[in-house]
């Protein structure tokens, strides 16, 4: 059908009043949220009970308030004979609690069939019918401008041109939701059980990172109390990546997400320190958490601290030096944590007393036990042989005694490796320490020996494959109980310890039973571009599949100048770029910024950074282009990029998908695949 003939022009009319009355019924749902939160205040309950209401009552209008704008809908199910027709959205909209909705959530069980139903298993779905909206629309109902219908009950089986021209849409400004364009094997994924882990080994374009966010938004709709009760965190590379993400939840009705970066949950301190390439590795590698615990439990020792005597009266209750000894050694074998060990030492020692007075003069009063608890001899023993203890006197005393850190390393690190940790300048205390990034690590590392963080209910976690085994085990002790969804692409490691295998990572992280799930389909990645990134890809050590790309259409160019003619060849791949829509993104290695800013800005050609979302032109160093996209990507110069550092290959790969329309390599020297 085209847009001129009577039945099309109908049915848009008929779908235009559809979305008109859901307007009207969400603009009544937010006002009723906002009534309800003053009725709620006025209730009659405990104290604890009305609290609890208010909260849920003002978060769920503070979630309705804080909608993106946009269409209230994008999908519609007509199911055979007398089972109706449901529209689909991000959020569920209706006239009346107990009428049928008008619009149905995307996450709800009923709407599963949107995604899956195909011709042979349709699902009892007759028709799926996809809305087509105007690019960028803010949800006026005018901005339906198409659609199409899908007669699954008859066998038809097509793709669809609304979902191609979706995918396909330039990309400017922040990342959008995939609620509309969701495919089948990314459904599976987003609709998993909350208590199983999952990692996504996912190819560039196959919308991995949209999977976990779609995967967040799912399990606070389907969980909301458990996820709460322990919270969501959504764990990315870095602050640009997170800024250009943090739409996406909301869009999707959810607020309230904390979306962090591992280096923001564990800043004790802020980072003053540098640590050179070997330092740095030694910090990262799974041995130091024996190292740490070794340098930790070495503080708990009861040589010679003799037998304890608390004064009672004019009497004092004794407990012999090898039955203390023997109560400090079977704590140590439960392993609990330090700060628990510490106490469950002083309630026992107490016991001990308690025992020795019921024998005596008969149960003692609850005033006694907790006069004994803060005794000054119980205290003063518990500081001998348990001390209390921070972690950075524990990481300080390692990183500046040499005899210390051999004690704890013996076995463990050769002497190179001890003398890589040591610190050149000690500072005169744990409180002067200028800390590194990696030292932060192992701060958080002995905090978590001493008393165990709160842990999430879920945990997301994209970029996974630039993670150390120790910064595994951060994330580990934050989800003890809870699942991850582990987001991640072996060939895009570019840290020095970047993961070889997921099964490696997925032990550090705790959740070694967790499926490892392979996307390979790309859907924004053109496939010229793909097969330019393939050739790399073999040249990276590390057992991927090859990704294969839907997109037929897209432009691959190859660019070649003189050394010094590189600059002036950006530019005019720049100029060539801005003729066609979407974002420009220019890649160049981080030494070789500033002469293409230079040659930008005498160009007149004003170029944004790679935080400033929404720009049409923007200039990202390589080292932080990561999980980034742009409609056109002009790679400078790839040699440098792949000479810049250790694994530059795997980051010229990363640089080399970031295109999903049009990618233009600017050279000047040899092409290094």
């Amino acid at each position: 059908m085209t847009s001129t003939e009577p039945a099309l022009q109908r049915a848009l009319s008929r779908e235009r009043a559809h979305h008109e009355r859901c307007l009207a019924a969400l603009a009544a749902m937010v006002e009723g949220a906002g009534e309800q939160v003053v009725i709620g205040e006025d209730v009659s309950a405990s104290g604890a009970d009305a609290e609890v209401l208010g909260y849920r009552l003002r978060s769920h209008a503070k979630a309705l308030r804080e909608l993106s704008e946009g269409p209230l809908f994008f999908g519609a199910l007509e199911f055979e004979g007398a089972g109706g027709r449901l529209h689909i959205g991000r959020l569920r909209i209706s006239e009346h609690p107990a009428e049928p909705p008008l619009v149905v959530d995307w996450r709800a069980p009923v709407s599963r069939a949107f995604y899956q139903a195909s011709a042979r298993d349709p699902q009892d779905v007759a028709v799926r019918r996809r809305f087509g909206w105007a690019p960028g629309s803010r949800g006026d109902s005018g901005d339906l401008t198409g659609l199409e219908d899908e007669r699954l009950g008859q066998g038809e089986n097509r793709a669809s041109r609304i979902v191609a021209r979706e995918i396909e849409r330039p990309r400017v400004g922040p990342m959008r939701d995939i609620a509309a364009t969701i495919q089948p094997e990314q459904d599976d994924l987003v609709r998993g059980d909350l208590t199983l882990s999952v990692c996504v080994q996912g190819a560039p374009g196959t919308g991995k990172t949209a999977v976990g966010l779609h995967r967040a938004a799912y399990l606070l709709y389907t969980h909301p109390q458990r996820i709460r009760r322990g919270g969501l965190l959504i764990l990315g590379p870095n602050r640009t990546f997170l800024s250009y993400i943090a739409e996406v939840l909301p869009a999707l009705g959810e607020t309230g997400v904390r979306q962090s970066t591992l280096a923001e949950e564990i800043a004790r301190w802020p980072v003053r320190g540098t640590d050179d390439e070997s330092a740095a590795a030694v910090k990262h590698d799974a041995r130091m958490a024996e190292v740490l615990r070794r340098a930790l439990y070495a503080r708990v020792r009861t040589a010679g601290a003799g037998s304890l005597a608390v004064p009672d009266g004019s009497y004092r209750w004794r407990v012999p030096e090898a039955e203390l000894a023997r109560i400090v050694a079977d704590v140590r074998e439960e392993e609990p944590p330090y700060g628990v060990g510490r106490e469950r030492v002083r309630a026992r020692i107490v016991r001990s007393l308690r025992e020795r007075v019921e024998r005596r003069a008969g149960p003692p009063t609850n005033a006694w036990v907790r006069r004994v608890e803060r005794a000054r001899p119980v205290s003063a023993y518990l500081d001998a042989v348990w001390p209390r203890v921070r972690p950075e006197e524990v990481v300080a005393e390692l990183l500046t005694g040499r005899e210390v850190l051999a004690g704890a390393a013996d076995g463990l690190l050769d002497s190179a490796e001890q003398r890589a940790l040591l610190w050149l300048e000690p500072p005169r205390s744990w409180k002067s320490a200028r800390w590194s990034a990696a030292d932060l690590v192992l701060l958080d590392e002995v905090a978590g020996l001493i008393e165990h963080p709160e842990g999430y209910g879920h945990v997301v976690v994209d970029e996974a494959q630039d993670l150390s085994p120790m910064e595994c085990r951060v994330i580990a002790r934050r989800a003890p109980f809870g699942s991850l969804t582990v987001l991640g692409d072996l060939a895009q490691g570019t840290t020095p310890w970047a993961a070889r295998s997921w099964p490696t990572v997925l032990a550090h992280l705790g959740k070694p039973d967790a499926a490892v799930v392979e996307l390979t389909t790309g859907f924004r990645v053109p496939r010229a571009v793909v097969g330019l990134a393939n050739r790399l890809l073999e040249r990276l050590d590390v057992d991927v599949p090859a990704a294969r790309s839907l997109r037929g259409d897209g432009e691959l160019r190859m660019r070649e100048t003189a050394p010094d003619g590189v600059p002036a060849a950006v530019v005019d791949a720049v100029r060539d770029a801005l003729g066609q829509e979407g974002s420009v993104g220019v890649v160049a290695a981080d030494a070789d910024l500033p002469r293409v800013r230079a040659a930008l800005d005498a160009a007149g050609l004003e170029a944004a950074g790679p935080g400033e979302l929404g720009a049409r032109v923007s200039l990202v160093p390589a080292s932080v282009v990561k999980g980034l996209e742009y409609d056109h990507v002009v790679a400078v110069e790839p040699a440098a990029i792949a000479e810049a550092e250790k694994r530059g290959l795997h980051r010229l790969y990363v640089v080399l998908t970031r295109a999903v329309s049009r990618l233009e390599v600017v050279h000047g020297r040899p092409l290094p695949f």
